[in-house]
C-alpha cells in the first residue's frame, strides 16, 4: 500500500478470530475428544483432537478457537484472560465467536 492510499476496513468494520479460555465440565466416555467446556458462561460441546497427546480432564482450562481446544492453560491465565476481555469490552465478541462454533450447542446456562 502506498503514501497515497487509504486503508480502509471491510463493511462492517474489523473483524478478529478470538482464542477463549474454557473450563471442561465433562468429557462422555464414548465421545472422549468431545468435551463440554463453560465458556464464557455458555456450556458448548468442544473438539479436543488438538490435544490427543495431553487431553485435558474436567476441572482443566483450555484455550479455544472455532470450537477446537487449541492448548490447556493454567486456571491463573483463564482468569487474566477473561478479565482483558472484560475490560477491552470484548466479552460480547468472545460470546458471538462461541455462538458460531458450529459443533452442537448445548443450551446455555450459568455453570455451577
Amino acid at each position: 500500500m502506498g503514501a497515497s492510499e487509504k486503508f480502509e476496513a471491510p463493511q462492517g468494520g474489523c473483524h478478529m478470530c478470538l482464542a477463549i479460555p474454557g473450563k471442561i465440565l465433562e468429557i462422555g466416555p464414548e465421545t472422549p475428544n468431545l468435551a463440554l467446556v463453560d465458556v464464557v458462561g455458555m456450556r458448548r460441546k468442544v473438539d479436543l483432537a488438538l490435544l490427543a497427546d495431553d487431553l485435558p480432564v474436567p476441572g482443566d482450562w483450555v484455550l479455544i478457537h472455532v470450537g477446537f481446544a487449541m492448548s490447556k492453560i493454567s486456571q491463573e491465565d483463564a482468569l487474566d484472560q477473561l478479565h482483558t476481555l472484560e475490560m477491552l469490552g470484548e466479552t460480547e465478541a468472545a460470546a458471538q465467536e462461541v455462538r458460531g462454533y458450529g459443533l452442537e450447542e448445548v443450551e446455555d446456562k450459568q455453570a455451577p
